[in-house]
């Protein structure tokens, strides 16, 4: 359209050749092309790249999902605000909200007083005691600050916060060495606990967060009286991309528990994690089926288990004190692990067990993503639960 325009303006002017504005077009034609190219070269150069985008995804393996975010897809810290991305100790803030909000608000309401008197000391004893770490160690905390601090220094609530927090950290740290999963090769965990306490599922966790360290995880399927149980623990193994030995049902859980440290013993693999019987008819008759698993077990391998560790959940208070008793009865417990702490307020029995047992929390666990199944740290786990200015 521009160019016939053109001509037909030129045509009825009349004017000679030499005076068409023949710069004018070119350089028209000239801004036309380069336009053109820049549009051409800009959708040439984006197509490529998206079939091998497509490609990338389609490789990832199908246990993408259950593993924790690779620092490839995390935004480069360049481009974030670095007081909006939550540290470690803010996650486990989180975690331990509704624990906090438990016996240790009670707490600190009452010691939020400028002095305390005789009365609110009596007030405070009440709280331990009725608060879910049991009894026992509520007595044990309260005497301790009675021993502790002076006729003047029991009127001081900072004083009287101090001495509570640092018996807390006490009790909670169990003298027992770290765990090394290396120490043995390979190092095989039993995992025991009744079920719904969050077995399985612990296990799944654990295992990916072990694969992620670079070893090489094999998972036993041993609570084959609950169907569930072994379909549970092989959708975990196939999200964190681990073998699963599993038998028959109903079968005998130390057969399968033992052809997996065997097939790890064959094929080179670093840990073997072993789920166990939950429930049974009556009690008597689990502990029976754990300490006949434990013998299989070291028919397999002499020095096994190298670790045995109880799972209670923290939404069952002081229930899962009577629990340990139980199992520690029948079977040499070496650690525990404690879910669902973010959904009770009834976290702060882990104090009970601690004390009551004299076994070392290993674990616990805070959220459902596999990175909310953390190692136990006492300093940590104290000094948040014990922050005031959260």
């Amino acid at each position: 359209m521009f160019f016939v325009t053109l001509a037909s303006a030129q045509a009825t002017s009349g004017a000679p050749s030499s005076d068409r504005p023949v710069p004018l077009l070119a350089a028209v034609l000239v801004v036309l092309a380069l336009v053109v190219a820049a549009l051409l070269f800009a959708y040439f150069r984006r197509k490529p790249s998206e079939p091998a985008q497509d490609a990338a995804q389609a490789a990832l393996p199908s246990r993408a999902s259950a593993d924790p975010p690779q620092a490839a897809d995390k935004p480069s810290s360049s481009h974030r605000d670095a007081a909006s991305v939550p540290t470690s100790r803010d996650e486990l803030k989180v975690g331990l909200s509704k624990t906090r909000a438990g016996f240790i608000a009670r707490i600190a309401e009452l010691l939020s007083k400028k002095q305390i008197s005789e009365d609110l000391l009596l007030q405070l004893e009440e709280v331990l005691l009725t608060a879910d770490i049991g009894p026992k160690t509520a007595e044990q905390i309260f005497s301790q600050v009675r021993a502790t601090l002076s006729r003047s220094e029991l009127k001081d609530p900072s004083a009287v916060w101090s001495v509570i927090k640092d018996e807390s950290r006490r009790l909670l740290k169990v003298d027992s060495p770290p765990i090394d999963f290396a120490a043995h090769h390979p190092f095989v965990l039993l995992v025991i606990g009744v079920n719904g306490v969050g077995k399985t599922t612990t296990i799944g966790k654990l295992a990916a967060q072990q694969l992620a360290a670079g070893r090489k995880v094999i998972l036993a399927a041993g609570d084959t009286f609950r169907a569930a149980a072994v379909e549970q623990l092989e959708v975990w193994g196939q999200r964190a991309g681990v073998p699963v030995v599993r038998g028959k049902e109903g079968g005998d859980p130390s057969s399968v528990i033992f052809e997996a440290i065997k097939r790890a013993q064959r094929e080179g693999f670093d840990l073997v994690i072993a789920d166990t019987a939950g429930r049974l008819h009556v009690k008597e008759q689990l502990m029976a089926e754990l300490q006949k698993v434990r013998r299989v077990v070291k028919k397999a391998d002499p020095t096994a288990p190298h670790e045995t560790w109880l799972v209670l959940d923290a939404t069952q208070g002081q229930n899962t004190i009577a629990q340990a008793r139980t199992f520690k009865e029948a079977m040499e417990i070496s650690g525990i692990v404690l879910t669902k702490l973010d959904g009770t307020a009834k976290g702060g029995v882990i104090l009970g067990i601690t004390h009551e047992l004299g076994v070392p929390v290993r674990y616990i666990g805070v959220g459902e993503k596999i990175g909310d199944l953390r190692a136990f740290d006492a300093e940590d786990f104290v000094d948040v639960l014990y922050d005031r200015s959260a």
